[in-house]
């Protein structure tokens, strides 16, 4: 929507939807912490970014903060039926404000 790096925005993101998801699906993270020879998924993926020194944050990348209410109906479309979690509008807007900002993923 906003001719973001494709690699650059999934490096952002996926921390925070990893994070959302992980709770409601525990053998996964067991699988994924287990993978990186961490104790949980989020520690791994964060040892992993910061060795990488990955990118943290979409506006970095040209995601205007406005695009964040233009960006939850089309990614609520896109959202598998199998989604671990159940996810609504509030649930995408605070992972994409915190993945806008650079935030530490919850």
């Amino acid at each position: 929507m906003f001719n973001l790096p494709h690699a650059q925005t999934h490096a952002v993101v996926l921390p925070h939807v990893l994070a959302f998801n992980a709770p409601h699906a525990p053998e996964a993270e067991q699988r994924i912490a287990q993978a990186f020879g961490s104790t949980t998924a989020s520690a791994g993926l964060a040892a992993l970014r910061a060795t990488l020194n990955a990118p943290k944050a979409l506006r970095d990348y040209g995601m205007p903060e406005d695009g964040i209410a233009k960006a939850v109906a089309p990614i609520l479309a896109a959202i598998p039926a199998g989604n671990p979690a159940p996810v609504t509008g509030d649930d995408i807007t605070a992972l994409l404000h915190a993945a806008w900002e650079g935030s530490e993923p919850s």
